[in-house]
């Protein structure tokens, strides 16, 4: 993600910090500033902060770890002001497996607050309920808190919390996955409803979680519609048959004429037949600015490329394009030789296209007149 800094590495896993963390960071401080506390307070606040964040990366290594166990590899960690997020390369295909993914995170708050609880509960520091706010109390306590609220928040049966997740797998382990995934979706976005009413009569700020909840939803049920939509289709079914290609010793400058001349953006790049890289037009552009229009295409091909078979299933495929990272455009091969380009935009537009013929048949068995029809 852009704009970010590494913070840490632990099993392979990268932490990062997006930069409008820092915004966060900035606010609270100012906050307890403004309130007329001292440095130390508004210092304390921000280290409050930090250990609230604390645990909310452990909770998201809870996810990866769990997923790691299913051989599904977690990309890395960023945290943003709203929360963190773990960028999984999949979501595990068996209920169960999902259950236990998005069980994994909670569960290491609960282990917090546990610990936490055994603490207090030991020193004998615990302070009367009516002294806990958000920025008052002791410092412990409020965690402990924290953390259990943590815990309820995000087992909300709603998408993109952990809850959705729960329920899309225990509802799979009885209907089919794009089903159950309908369902946890509807019933997310309902709960957006309920949220939005209730923070536009008491807390504005569950009208912003509102917005969140009901966009996750509807993202999760697009995606995982769109991938039973491609299940079963081989890659030749989709793919763009009518490209251009370059060769190494091509120039630059040819590659800027085949993007004047073609609707085409991104190029394999062939020698002797064999596809051995790919030149993508945003590397393009920055070549140009940095070597020239006679600098050689072999000198700025990517060749950490994805290459696909034919005969490979378009939902695989798709999904193997994303985890790479490293282009949208992947080549296609028949016998190691170059036959098709597969990116993102003509799977989009062959979805739709099998879409509008699917509906055109569905009015044809229904027996219902199609549009611009003429009555005899």
């Amino acid at each position: 993600m852009k704009w970010s800094w590494k913070l840490c590495e632990f099993r392979g896993i990268s932490v990062y910090m997006h930069a409008t963390f820092l915004i966060l960071i900035g606010f609270v401080f100012l906050s307890h500033s403004s309130a007329g506390e001292s440095a130390g307070k508004s210092l304390e606040g921000v280290a409050f902060v930090l250990a609230l964040f604390t645990c909310v990366v452990l909770h998201e290594f809870g996810h990866a770890l769990m997923a790691a166990r299913y051989g599904i590899r977690t990309k890395d960690i960023t945290l943003l002001p709203i929360g963190g997020v773990a960028r999984l390369e999949r979501m595990p295909e068996q209920p169960l497996q999902e259950l236990w993914v998005a069980l994994a995170g909670p569960a290491v708050n609960v282990v917090i607050a546990v610990g936490i609880f055994a603490w207090i509960q030991f020193t004998g520091a615990f302070a009367p309920l009516e002294q806990l706010g958000v920025t008052s109390g002791p410092f412990l306590e409020r965690l402990m808190a924290v953390n259990v609220l943590l815990v309820v928040f995000n087992l909300l049966p709603a998408f993109p919390m952990d809850g959705g997740r729960v329920l899309r797998a225990l509802l799979a382990t009885r209907l089919d996955y794009a089903h159950a995934t309908q369902i946890a979706a509807s019933i997310g976005q309902a709960m957006a409803l309920v949220f939005a009413f209730l923070g536009f009569f008491t807390n504005p700020f569950l009208m912003f979680i509102a917005l969140f909840v009901w966009i996750g939803a509807a993202q999760e049920a697009t995606m995982v519609t769109m991938k039973a939509a491609l299940g079963g289709i081989p890659v030749k079914r989709a793919m763009m048959t009518d490209f251009r290609s370059l060769q190494p010793g091509d120039t630059l400058q040819q590659a800027v004429d085949l993007i004047l001349a073609t609707p085409q953006q991104d190029f394999p790049v062939v020698d002797a037949a064999r596809v051995v890289g790919i030149l993508l037009s945003r590397d393009l552009m920055v070549a140009l600015q940095q070597r020239g229009p006679d600098a050689r295409v072999g000198d700025v091909m990517r060749q950490d490329f994805l290459s696909l078979d034919t005969n490979e299933m378009l939902d695989a495929a798709l999904a193997r394009i994303h985890a790479a990272e490293c282009c949208m455009t992947a080549p296609v091969v028949h016998r190691e030789v170059l036959v098709g380009l597969l990116t993102a935009e003509n799977v989009r537009e062959f979805l739709l296209i099998a879409s509008a013929l699917g509906e055109r048949r569905a009015r044809s068995a229904s027996g219902a007149p199609e549009v611009g029809s003429h009555g005899g």
